[in-house]
């Protein structure tokens, strides 16, 4: 029996990885849920930035975060990538051919550093304004992005592989990536497609069992397929952010994005954070035998600050 058939009241308004062919399908949810009006103080986001963001997909913000911020949150990657206990924890993945950290998920499980980060109103207040209600954390990680060994993350849609593994419905997710290290055009900059964000690309290939465990390090399952990037690369073309540590860009959930590998001397590194409706709780996995961890796609639904 399928995951559909058994929960009939659950719609899969995106289905993906079911069939023999890719294709594109038109967004059916709202990007934005809040307004201007509601900052101060539940977020801070103007008009216009509101406008651009759902036209775009995404908004950034010059200084998110002050020097002496960016220099104690270095601090605690540092601390985090060199603590045994951390470093054999199921939530570290490591680069494909070497032992350097790719990544630490649910991080503001993990330090109280960044759980104060999430708890931030520069930041959780932004993605209440965007979603226009309570929202908990769906996913936390730090991203290293080694100098020289840092590889790629593939051009993909968050919401392709959370609603097909995790479970989540729709899309009313917005993600944060706050830098803590320069973005310059040659480390492994993040890339957007502005205005992917109102295609969803369903993909093919069945997901296999524990498939989050080779994907953390180099997804082939979920990916899109050339035919239907180039279209929207085409159509959109693509952004490529550059900035100061401390900046942070905001994203929709269904943004077509992806990164370079890192081959300079100079790390990339980032904190990420996935903020989902508490309108919008996972259920089982659309497209996959069960769900994915909760460290990766949480379970628990408190909002933020409750």
């Amino acid at each position: 029996m399928s995951i559909i058939e058994s929960h009939p009241t659950i719609d899969d308004a995106y289905p993906t990885r079911k069939g023999a062919e890719a294709a594109l399908l038109y967004r059916q949810d709202p990007v934005v849920g809040g307004t201007a009006a509601d900052a101060p103080p539940h977020g801070p986001i103007d008009a216009a930035t509101l406008d651009s963001y759902e036209a775009n997909g995404y908004l950034t913000v010059d200084q998110l975060l002050a020097p002496e911020e960016v220099e104690d949150y270095r601090a605690e990657l540092r601390r985090l990538s060199s603590d045994e206990r951390i470093l054999a924890d199921e939530r570290t993945v490591l680069e494909r051919g070497s032992n350097e950290v790719r990544s630490i998920f649910e991080v503001h499980k993990i330090s109280e550093v960044f759980a104060a980060l999430v708890r931030d109103p520069r930041v959780v207040g932004r993605a209440r304004q965007i979603l226009g209600t309570e929202v908990y954390v769906h996913q936390s990680r730090v991203n290293y992005k080694p100098g020289f060994t840092g590889k790629d993350f593939y051009w993909h849609s968050d919401f392709e592989t959370w609603h097909a593994e995790d479970g989540m419905p729709r899309m009313r997710a917005v993600s944060i990536s706050i830098a803590l290290t320069e973005n310059f055009v040659h480390n492994g900059g993040l890339m957007i497609m502005p205005g992917s964000h109102k295609t969803f690309v369903a993909c093919v290939g069945e997901t296999p069992a524990d498939h989050y465990k080779e994907s953390l390090r180099g997804q082939e399952i979920g990916t899109p397929d050339p035919n239907s990037l180039s279209i929207l690369a085409d159509k959109h073309g693509i952004e490529l952010f550059t900035g100061a540590a401390g900046s942070a860009t905001m994203f929709d959930c269904n943004c077509m994005h992806g990164s370079n590998g890192n081959i300079t001397p100079f790390p990339r590194s980032n904190v990420f954070v996935v903020f989902n409706s508490v309108e919008n709780t996972c259920v089982e996995p659309f497209s996959a035998p069960t769900p994915r961890p909760s460290f990766i796609g949480a379970r628990d639904f408190t909002p933020v600050g409750a």
